[in-house]
C-alpha cells in the first residue's frame, strides 16, 4: 500500500477493502486518563481535531460510545453479548466507553486483515484483561498467539503510593490458522558460546547441556 492516512482511524478502516492488510500494530490510547500533546497540525495550519482527540486518553460515556455499542451488537453476535455482560458491571462508565469504542474498531481491523495476517494490540494492565476477552470474541480464542510483555527501562507511576508500573502488554492474534509467522534467529555472542558450548560430539560440533535434560546441539 505504501500510504500514510491522516484522520480518524475508524473512518480510514471503513474505507479500506476487506482482506487487504498483512499486519496491524495497534497502539491506541490505554484508557489511562493521561493527556498527551498534539503532535501534528492540519495541512491548512492549526491543530487537528482528530489528532487532538486521539491524544487525550480520557474516555467518557456518551452518544459516540452508545453508537459503538449498538453497532458492535448488530455486527458481531459474540462481541455484542460480551459488551452486554460488561454493561451490567460498567454501565455508563469511562471503562465501558473505552471498551465499546475498541470493539467496533477491532471488528473493522479483523475485516481488513488477510487470512494470513496478524494483529498486535499494545495496551497496559489497566484494561488488557478486558481487551483480551474482546479479542477472543472477535478473532476467536483459537487464534490467540501470544501475550508479549514489554518491560520498561524505568518505572512509570507514583511509587510512594503503590508498586511502580514497569511493563506494557502486547496481545498477538492471527486472523486464522493460516497466519504467517517468520521465525527470528540471532547468533549467540562469542562470550556466550565460549561459556556454554563446551562439549563436542564425535563430529566435532560444539553443544551445550545448560538448561536441558539432554544435549542441545
Amino acid at each position: 500500500m505504501n500510504e500514510l492516512h491522516f484522520g480518524d482511524n475508524l473512518d480510514v478502516l471503513r474505507a479500506m477493502p476487506a482482506e487487504s492488510v498483512d499486519l496491524i500494530y495497534l497502539d491506541l490510547p490505554f484508557n489511562s486518563n493521561a493527556n498527551y500533546n498534539v503532535l501534528y497540525g492540519t495541512k491548512h495550519g492549526g491543530a487537528s481535531k482528530a489528532q487532538s482527540h486521539a491524544f487525550e486518553d480520557t474516555w467518557t460515556w456518551g452518544i459516540d460510545a452508545q453508537r459503538a455499542l449498538d453497532e458492535t451488537a448488530a455486527r458481531h453476535l459474540e462481541a455484542g453479548a460480551l459488551l452486554d455482560a460488561f454493561q451490567k458491571v460498567f454501565a455508563g462508565s469511562d471503562m465501558m466507553a473505552y471498551l465499546a469504542m475498541m470493539a467496533v474498531c477491532l471488528i473493522e481491523m479483523r475485516r481488513v486483515l488477510k487470512p494470513t495476517g496478524s494483529l498486535y494490540l499494545h495496551c497496559d494492565p489497566t484494561a488488557s484483561h478486558y481487551l483480551k476477552l474482546i479479542l477472543d470474541a472477535i478473532f476467536n480464542v483459537r487464534n490467540y498467539r501470544n501475550e508479549i510483555i514489554w518491560k520498561r527501562t524505568s518505572a512509570h507511576a507514583n511509587a510512594s503510593q503503590r508498586a511502580a508500573a514497569v511493563h506494557d502488554v502486547i496481545l498477538l492474534y492471527g486472523k486464522s490458522d493460516q497466519v504467517v509467522w517468520n521465525q527470528i534467529y540471532a547468533p549467540y555472542s562469542p562470550e556466550y558460546v565460549a561459556e556454554h558450548f563446551v562439549h563436542k560430539d564425535p563430529d566435532g560440533r560444539l553443544f551445550s547441556t545448560v538448561g536441558f535434560g539432554e544435549s542441545c546441539r
